[in-house]
């Protein structure tokens, strides 16, 4: 009994110093939108405690595109990035970072819209038409000029500068100043739920795979901590994993993370959460589209090797 109470007792006290599996690390966070679907899980992954269960306390900022997004990591205010493959951009002129994670290969939270009263079925009738796009020069922009391409209409499409907003879109059609609208789906299932606007389909139909949720992480951190990276990156999977069984919980959180309606987070739900990746793995089609579209865009001066701006070292065996 003596060496059994010993026993308890020494265990007690080296309990404290017992070596844990891994130390809380704080990471910094950044969207490159508040409500853009490849990047939600990120709210998801934190109120669910899945990034927790790994050892991660996520702090989230916010950005208005990734522009803005990589200009903080490239400050040191953000430690991993969550936007969009043609971020890659970035990389290639020089900036401080690497993708991790091809987490959305397709573009399909991306769609085109009408106003509820046009006359137009299909994105084969677009073909001489007024397109909005966000600005000249944006993926809105280039997705546009890719519709044309894939279609073969030489001149087909004219592109109009009206912004993402819902307001600008609906103003736009409004004025009949554009026939149609690319814009983030859950935007145009907001304008569809107050009969201003027409979803006509996703642009996945056309474009293919871009890489279109994108995770990436600063030299910095890649240098110092990957095993943060590893960690973050096992959460968000663990994320994934628990969005695509829990339809009702997931729509409930997008919902509030984003200000639209369960109804709206409901369709956008439906159209997309198919698409997210399981593995993390860069395609060769994201690439060839990325590359295709650096070029198109001007963003680089000439075509990157795009092996140099990304890693898989990170990705969780699964």
């Amino acid at each position: 009994m003596k060496r059994f109470v010993l026993g308890l007792a020494i265990a007690f006290l080296a309990a404290p110093f017992a070596p844990r599996a891994f130390a809380d690390e704080s990471l910094r966070v950044g969207k490159a939108d508040r409500a853009a679907t490849p990047i939600i899980p990120v709210n998801v992954g934190v109120k669910k405690g899945f990034f927790a269960k790994h050892g991660v306390e996520v702090q989230i900022s916010d950005f208005s595109g990734g522009a803005k997004l990589h200009q903080a990591m490239e400050a040191g205010a953000i430690d991993i990035g969550v936007g969009a493959g043609p971020e890659m951009a970035f990389i290639a002129k020089g900036a401080q970072a690497i993708a991790i994670c091809n987490a959305f290969p397709s573009v399909r939270f991306i769609g085109i819209s009408v106003p509820p009263d046009s006359p137009l079925k299909s994105i084969d009738e677009l073909k001489g038409k007024k397109m909005g796009v966000s600005s000249t020069g944006s993926l809105t922009y280039w997705l546009a000029l890719q519709l044309a391409r894939k279609k073969n209409w030489e001149n087909g499409i004219e592109t109009v500068a009206i912004g993402n907003a819902s307001a600008g879109i609906i103003a736009a059609f409004r004025t009949h100043a554009v026939d149609a609208d690319i814009t983030a789906t859950s935007v145009l299932f907001d304008m569809e739920a107050n009969n201003v606007g027409r979803f006509l389909a996703p642009v996945s139909d056309y474009a293919g795979r871009l890489s279109g949720g994108t995770i990436y992480a600063a030299t910095k951190l890649v240098e110092q901590k990957p095993d943060a990276i590893r960690r973050f990156l096992a959460g968000w999977f663990d994320t994934i994993d628990f969005m695509q069984k829990n339809k009702a919980e997931a729509v409930a959180i997008m919902a509030e993370a984003t200000g639209f309606s369960p109804a709206v987070e409901g369709k956008e739900y439906d159209l997309t959460v198919g698409d997210f990746s399981h593995d993390g793995k860069f395609d060769a089609e994201s690439l060839a589209n990325l590359k295709q579209s650096f070029t198109d865009l001007k963003l680089v001066d000439s075509p990157p090797d795009m092996s140099k701006l990304y890693t898989e070292a990170f990705l969780p065996k699964r």
